[in-house]
């Protein structure tokens, strides 16, 4: 290391250690220490660029890294040795568009109001989608945009520093400029067929060639930038490339596990296409890289394009559970973390934090980065809605369920209190998928639960 580069950190470590800060005790392999959040912005006096990488409906289960014994993702494989890894990651809500908001916010749906994916119309029979023509349909759809405007979010908030941004894949809150975007592909307009991203959608599956355009012109113009990659992969429609289903034929048990399998090496190929993209470019080692799902998906073997139960929409393991990386070369040490809980709530308390940005008072999530705000926190919760919003006025009118995990123990109290509506508790070290409920046999743990659930928000 030169003396230069020595006095560099020297200066930094002392300004955490005066800060009342603590030391980095693990060097990364290239010598460099693992600099805590705010110390690794002031060392190299530049501002760190953000991608958040979000896969559309896959399981905790379905990655290389993560076990899986068919599923091949190398360039996950390979992120999620080089990042700072939750195993034990979750999301608030396991339906895509309240944990999209969720992610750009910072809130709990119940927080942000954004609850279900589509506002159903008084008194109608269909499913919501059917009645976009409607138009009390697009009011009602008007009302749920609204609410990302009524909040501070990721791009708003690093906007105000100099970034720019952009928006890809899945976005369901209309233009890319309602949640504050500078740039995107995303219109939203019902009349042309807008819903949940419509011409962002093709990104990742017709490769990725806006994301380039904007990451060169941010380069050029000397900009920090922030990158929303969410593409519908593996998503239904599951037609992935013939090349790549022609691999897991002979090795799925039916033709739709095949075609998921390959859904999901195909959504690894396009993350590796970025990264290595970032690389080319020069900017990786600038770059903080965040992966995670934005709800799980346990794919019904028989049926094709269906989700089996217990996954997607559930308030089960298949359905919040996800892997959460963090990965910023010389500044995160790499580690698997197999025991912490991390939740989509943290993430942008841990970009804003990491990028030197004062965190919102309402945002409740932690710094992931911060092991003394981890270590103080000991639950972690979420909540569940059905797929239509009953009542865009009172969202939480369609709340079906709240969970909290507490080290091993988790607890599910349905929202209503009808028969059979009772509470479950599961304890995921020995039971990680959930086969044997434990509440009647352990009523203090369901009570001791449920009060912290309560205190958290009392569904009400």
């Amino acid at each position: 290391m030169s003396s230069c580069n020595s006095l560099r950190v020297l200066c930094c470590l002392m300004a955490v250690w005066l800060a009342g800060g603590s030391l980095p005790g693990r060097l990364l392999p290239a010598g460099e220490p693992a600099l805590p959040v705010g110390a690794a912005k002031q060392c190299n006096g530049k501002q760190f660029n953000v991608v958040l990488i979000i896969s559309d409906d896959q399981a905790w289960t379905d990655y290389g890294f993560m076990g899986h014994r068919v599923i091949r993702t190398p360039h996950l494989d390979r992120l999620a040795e080089r990042s700072l890894t939750f195993t034990r990651g979750y999301v608030t809500s396991s339906l895509c568009r309240p944990s999209l908001a969720t992610l750009i916010t910072g809130l709990y749906p119940h927080q942000h109001g954004i609850t279900g994916n589509d506002p159903r119309l008084p008194d109608a029979k269909a499913p919501a989608m059917q009645s976009r023509t409607n138009p009390q349909f697009a009011r009602y759809y008007e009302t749920l945009i609204r609410r990302i405007e009524e909040h501070p979010t990721l791009p708003r908030l690093l906007g105000g520093q100099g970034y720019v941004s952009f928006q890809s894949g899945k976005w369901w809150e209309g233009s890319y400029s309602r949640g504050g975007f500078t740039a995107g592909m995303t219109h939203g307009d019902p009349q042309r067929g807008g819903r949940h991203g419509d011409a962002g959608l093709s990104i990742g599956r017709q490769g990725l060639e806006p994301i380039y355009q904007f990451i060169r012109q941010a380069k050029a113009d000397g900009k920090p930038f922030l990158l929303w990659y969410a593409p519908m992969m593996p998503h239904t429609p599951h037609n992935p490339p013939q090349t790549l289903l022609n691999r897991y034929r002979p090795l799925a048990e039916t033709e739709p596990l095949a075609r998921y399998y390959a859904m999901c090496e195909w959504f690894d190929e396009t993350c590796g296409q970025l990264l290595d993209f970032l690389e080319g470019e020069g900017l990786r080692q600038d770059t903080l890289v965040v992966y995670l799902a934005d709800n799980g998906w346990i794919q019904d073997p028989k049926r094709p394009n269906q989700f089996a139960p217990r996954s997607k929409r559930s308030v089960y393991e298949g359905g919040i559970r996800t892997p959460i990386m963090l990965s910023l070369p010389g500044r995160i040490a790499p580690k698997r973390d197999e025991q912490t809980l991390a939740s989509s709530i943290d993430i942008a308390p841990t970009v804003l934090s990491m990028c030197g940005l004062p965190v919102p008072e309402k945002l409740l999530g932690v710094n992931l980065l911060d092991p003394a705000a981890l270590a103080r926190r000991n639950a972690i919760f979420g909540e569940i809605y059905s797929h239509d919003v009953a009542d865009v006025d009172k969202p939480t009118r369609s709340l079906q369920y709240r969970w909290v995990i507490s080290g091993w123990w988790k607890l599910i109290v349905p929202a209503s209190g009808g028969d059979g509506a009772r509470p479950e508790l599961y304890e995921l070290r020995q039971d990680p998928h959930e086969t044997r409920d434990l509440a009647s046999e352990k009523p203090d743990v369901v009570e001791k639960l449920r009060q912290r659930l309560d205190a958290w928000w009392p569904g009400n």
